[in-house]
């Protein structure tokens, strides 16, 4: 009987062998390619060595069970066995072990993601000496706008940055809540109203490297979608002379036409008023609007409701 049960289960499983021919190799978290990538993976290798080491330990000791007690007869219940104490002290010292071999890496990662990598490179001349680029990245429904405050110069859905230099990512949101997220450079950071945050990226080589949103924002999440171009010196530099020559200015009408819940297509742009560096949110852009004082309001964005409008009326 139990021969003719594994054989039911065989062929009922033999069809779903043919779902993993719709699987790829090239799995982007796994595929670092930046030192903040690099630690992260680290963690996580490490992490499923340890599941798969609690997996392995459990899967010995019930088989172990099975083959050792499986076919005694049972001694019943004993009303007067108090436990044992030394299996009682192992499966609590192992639990708490497992955590501490999992926190303290988790922990001191986190810190030094916190610090800009080292450079591997030399820093590109646009960069006026500094060691770092920093970039202020905004999330729109659906879209995202990328300011290089020491250039001068704005992109959308697209940004280009120096290989082998740190990148200082400044994050917020325009109005629903949402996650910047390029898998190959690093993990993803939330982005929100009046709650700036920020993300060290940096590239090994030149490359393009997608980036995406991970936090649902409506029915144009799936398009809200840029690509990380890295480039050599050289080739930043040349590209921020291009974009400062041959682009438009981002006039303020442009920049409320970009403010609007809609998709667009990549852009650059080699100025933008100076309205744009205010970072505002929605509430706080129609109180201008309005002649009104932009204070703080709170956190429209974080509303997910109206339609994945976030704060949007």
């Amino acid at each position: 009987m139990i021969k003719t049960f594994k054989m039911k289960m065989a062929v009922a499983l033999l069809p779903l062998l043919a779902l993993l021919t719709g699987c790829s190799d090239n799995i982007a978290v796994l595929n670092p390619q930046g030192p903040v990538a690099r630690e992260q993976y680290h963690l996580i290798v490490w992490s499923l060595i340890m599941m798969s080491l609690v997996l392995a330990i459990v899967l010995i000791i019930f088989i172990y069970v099975l083959v050792r007690f499986g076919r005694r007869k049972s001694k019943g219940f004993d009303p007067n066995d108090t436990g044992n104490r030394k299996l009682e002290i192992i499966w609590l010292i192992v639990p708490v072990l497992i955590c501490i071999l999992l926190a303290v890496p988790t922990v001191k990662t986190l810190y030094a993601l916190n610090q800009p990598p080292k450079a591997t490179a030399a820093a590109p001349a646009a960069l006026n000496g500094s060691k770092t680029l920093t970039i202020d990245v905004t999330s729109v429904q659906w879209k995202w706008l990328f300011r290089y405050p020491d250039q001068k110069i704005e992109t959308v859905n697209y940004v280009v940055i120096p290989a082998g230099i740190p990148v200082q990512f400044r994050l917020h949101a325009y109005d629903a809540m949402n996650a910047f997220w390029v898998p190959e450079l690093g993990g993803q950071q939330y982005t929100m109203t009046d709650m700036p945050m920020k993300l060290w990226l940096q590239a090994d080589k030149p490359g393009n490297y997608d980036g995406r949103s991970s936090n649902y924002s409506g029915r144009g999440f799936a398009q809200m979608t840029f690509t990380v171009m890295a480039r050599s010196a050289n080739d930043f530099d040349n590209w921020i002379s291009s974009v400062k020559n041959n682009q438009p200015a981002l006039t303020h009408a442009k920049y409320m036409q970009l403010l609007e819940p809609n998709t667009v297509k990549p852009q650059e742009f080699s100025s933008y008023p100076a309205i744009v560096a205010k970072d505002f949110n929605k509430a706080q852009m129609d109180a201008v609007m309005n002649g009104e004082s932009p204070e703080k309001d709170s956190m429209p964005g974080m509303d997910m409701g109206n339609g994945g409008k976030g704060g949007q009326k």
